[in-house]
C-alpha cells in the first residue's frame, strides 16, 4: 500500500462481540508500525475499548477510533487516548445520529462516519451517510473546529467524488482497492477524483 501511494494504513480491530467478525490485536499493529512509515490509524470495533487504549498506543497507533455506541463514558475514553499521546477519534455507526457526539467534537482530532454497518468488508455504501457527512462539515465550519472527517465503508472510485463533495477528508477503502488489478492505478484515480472535488470547492 505504501508503494502503491496510500497515505495511511487503517487497521480494523474486531472482537466478535461489538461486531460479529474477529480480526487482530496490538501485536499485529506493532508489526505494521515497524513495516511502514505511513500513518497508522486504528479503528477499535470492540466492547470496552478503554481496556485496550494503552496497548494500542504502545503498539504504535497514531489515531485511535472508538465507537460512541461502545463507550458510556465517551469523554473519559477520549481524554485517555490523548493522554497516551495518540490522536483521538470517535466512530459512529450508520444508524447513530450525529447529535450523539456534538458535545465532544471540540475534543477530537477525527470523526469517523461509518457508511456501512461495521464488521465485514465488501458492503454497499449507505447513501444516507452523505447527509451525515454534510452535517459534520457544517458543524466543523460553524464552530471553527479542526477535526478530520473520515468515512469508512463502500467507498470506491465510482462514488469517491460524491463522498468528497459531501465533506469526507480521509477515505478508508478496502475492496475498492484490493479487489482491483492495479492498486497504484486505483489509488491514483481516486486521488485525482477527490483532489478535483477539493479544487472545485476552493
Amino acid at each position: 500500500m505504501e508503494d502503491a501511494g496510500a497515505n495511511w494504513i487503517h487497521v480494523d480491530v474486531m472482537d466478535g462481540h461489538f461486531v460479529p467478525n474477529i480480526t487482530l490485536g496490538p501485536q499485529i499493529v506493532e508489526v505494521i508500525r515497524k513495516a511502514t512509515r505511513l500513518t497508522v490509524d486504528v479503528h477499535l470495533m470492540i466492547e470496552t475499548p478503554e481496556r485496550y487504549i494503552a496497548d494500542f498506543a504502545s503498539a504504535g497507533a497514531e489515531y485511535i477510533s472508538v465507537h460512541q455506541e461502545a463507550c458510556p463514558h465517551l469523554h473519559a475514553v477520549v481524554q485517555d487516548i490523548r493522554r497516551q499521546n495518540v490522536k483521538p477519534s470517535v466512530a459512529l455507526n450508520p444508524a447513530t445520529p450525529l447529535v450523539m457526539v456534538e458535545p465532544i467534537l471540540s475534543d477530537l482530532d477525527m470523526l469517523l462516519i461509518m457508511s456501512v454497518n461495521p464488521g465485514f468488508g465488501g458492503q454497499q455504501f449507505i447513501e444516507a451517510s452523505l447527509e451525515k457527512l454534510r452535517a459534520a462539515r457544517r458543524l466543523k465550519q460553524q464552530h471553527g473546529l479542526s477535526f478530520l472527517i473520515e468515512v469508512d465503508g463502500g467507498v470506491k472510485a465510482h462514488n469517491c467524488g460524491t463522498v468528497a463533495a459531501a465533506g469526507a477528508e480521509v477515505f478508508v477503502i478496502g475492496t475498492g482497492i484490493f479487489a482491483t488489478a492495479d492498486y497504484r492505478a486505483t489509488i491514483a484515480e481516486i486521488r485525482r477524483i477527490v483532489d478535483g472535488q477539493a479544487d472545485a470547492a476552493a
